[in-house]
């Protein structure tokens, strides 16, 4: 099965890079989300079950990934699900997200975006976006 998906969620592992034979840089983790509601009676938020997902980046991806990521991080991710059966001792599944772009959920936080040397695309390639207009307003500092 391979569908695109966009989760949000925290950086649960530290992410792992590393960088092949061939010269593929790879950077993982794993991913967590949790389903939180409100208890009325209560009057406080209570977590309900936890999803996994192992995130894996390729190429420049991956290379902004490992610079930019850290264990705890609230980010998004979006890119092709994949579910992996296995088996040996025991058997099940995994579920993993091939992703296409990660990002940092600012709804917690603040982020500052620098572009990347060399002006390529995530897949390696010539960046064919156009220059942004000069009208834009500056950012506050």
């Amino acid at each position: 099965m391979s569908e695109t998906v966009a989760v949000r969620g925290f950086v649960a592992t530290e992410p792992r890079h590393l960088v092949t034979e061939g010269g593929l840089p790879i950077t993982s983790f794993r991913l967590v989300t949790t389903r939180r509601r409100y208890n009325r009676q209560a009057a406080s938020w209570e977590d309900g079950g936890s999803n996994w997902y192992t995130v894996s980046a390729f190429r420049r991806l991956a290379l902004s990934a490992a610079d930019c990521v850290v264990k705890g991080d609230p980010v998004l991710v979006s890119g092709r699900l994949c579910l992996r059966e296995w088996t040996g001792e025991k058997q099940g599944m995994t579920v993993e997200i091939e992703a296409d772009s990660i990002g940092h959920d600012l709804a917690w936080g603040r982020s500052r975006f620098t572009k990347s040397a060399g002006g390529d695309s995530p897949s390696g390639a010539p960046d064919e976006a156009p220059e942004p207009p000069d009208a834009l307003p500056a950012a506050a500092p």
